[in-house]
């Protein structure tokens, strides 16, 4: 099979307006001969370019909810398919999102479904995604699918900003703490030293041991430096890379004091709404759980989310298998007893989604303003101490004077 080409083209639709946009094709002919089959008329067709430097922009998991709820729209305003993303690709001021609509504009266009079209691309759009879409093209309900895919993905995206806020607001401060010390030791303590050097008076023990500190960071500064940059680098890549340690650290992560239990309550509120969503679009419950679990975004969540399919397909209750998983609080298990008894499920997991999103946000807000003076308190020590070291022998000199 012959390699795929990217070509940018321009041309007019079939109803003769003006439209551009990219497709896929092993040679140029081939890419004229598919825009033809589409009703595209090309005026120019060329190859497209490769970027020098790499494409600097890429497709955010937000601009996947914009792009979902802008959908939403168009197809509730009753617009074409085709000519709503069409208008789409048109209205978007990211490139990459811009070439990825295209795209699904011209399978679109050339007869395949729109779940078809979006398995092509399943970076961007995961199983559940897919799932969803298929069933809402095959039950006549696009619409409303769409709707609850835009929902479920804003109210996820709220949710992923407020834990990356508590997790990386106070990672930032104490690097930038890092930093102004160690400029404090490099650059500003030498320049006491030497001004202490003229005194004929013995220095106190606490700028001694200062200027000791800064004579080690001074000589040490490219070791140390070097190291805490690799570290960084190696804690942030290492995941990325090795789903191993990426399940090392989820599963160390969530033994933190504090941060373990905001993590834990932001894993049940996805998996709350992940599963809300799928059995309320009518996915079959064992279907569902699998689902869930790949978006769970924990692997020891995921672990038991696939524990509990497992005892479900093998005749177990819900909340029986839910309670056997050891990881869901007692009021997760009576809103899931509560719902299977009832009949109305879909409704309490709802509940249960909303009661830990609106914990964790409240988690976040006591967080952050009880880490702000912390904060403010250790950097004060820090900058504080080094200055009082420093100025120490000058006021026993101003003394004995």
């Amino acid at each position: 099979m012959r390699q795929q080409v990217e070509f940018n083209w321009r041309g007019t639709d079939a109803q003769g307006q003006a439209a551009e946009g990219e497709i896929s094709a092993a040679s140029l002919a081939l890419a004229r001969a598919r825009l033809r089959q589409q009703g595209i008329q090309p005026r120019r067709l060329r190859r497209k370019p490769k970027p020098w430097l790499g494409n600097r922009n890429r497709i955010r998991p937000e601009d996947i909810a914009v792009f979902t709820r802008q959908l939403a729209t168009m197809v509730r305003s009753a617009i074409p398919l085709v000519r709503s993303l069409n208008v789409m690709a048109g209205s978007t001021g990211n490139p990459a999102l811009r070439g990825l609509i295209h795209k699904l504009r011209d399978d679109v266009a050339g007869g395949n479904g729109l779940a078809d079209s979006l398995a092509r691309h399943p970076t961007q759009f995961d199983s559940l995604y897919r799932a969803l879409v298929a069933a809402g093209e095959s039950s006549g309900t696009l619409e409303t699918m769409l709707d609850r895919l835009a929902s479920y993905r804003e109210k996820s995206q709220r949710l992923k900003a407020k834990v990356r806020k508590a997790l990386t607001y106070p990672v930032a401060v104490v690097a930038v703490a890092i930093v102004v010390t160690a400029l404090l030791l490099t650059r500003v303590v030498p320049t006491f030293a030497e001004t202490f050097a003229g005194f004929n008076a013995e220095l106190p023990g606490f700028t001694l041991f200062v200027l000791r500190l800064s004579d080690l960071a001074v000589a040490h500064w490219p070791t140390m430096s070097t190291t805490a940059l690799a570290t960084a680098g190696l804690l942030v890549w290492l995941p990325r890379r090795s789903p191993r340690a990426a399940a090392l650290g989820q599963r160390a992560v969530l033994r933190l004091p504090v941060i373990g239990q905001l993590l834990r309550h932001a894993a049940l509120a996805r998996i709350a709404r992940t599963l809300a969503t799928l059995y309320r679009a009518g996915a079959p419950l064992t279907d569902a759980l699998e689902s869930v679990a790949e978006s769970a975004g924990n692997v020891v969540y995921a672990g038991a989310v696939r524990a509990i399919g497992e005892d479900v397909r093998n005749g177990q209750s819900l909340t029986g298998a839910v309670r056997a998983a050891g990881l869901f609080p007692p009021m997760f298990e009576q809103l899931v007893g509560i719902g299977e008894e009832s009949g109305a499920l879909d409704d309490m997991l709802d509940r249960c989604a909303v009661f830990f999103e609106e914990d964790v946000e409240s988690r976040v807000d006591r967080l952050t303003a009880l880490l702000e003076p912390f904060i403010m308190a250790v950097l004060g020590l820090l900058v504080g101490g080094l200055m009082i070291a420093m100025y120490l022998p000058i006021f026993q000199l101003g003394s004995v004077m």
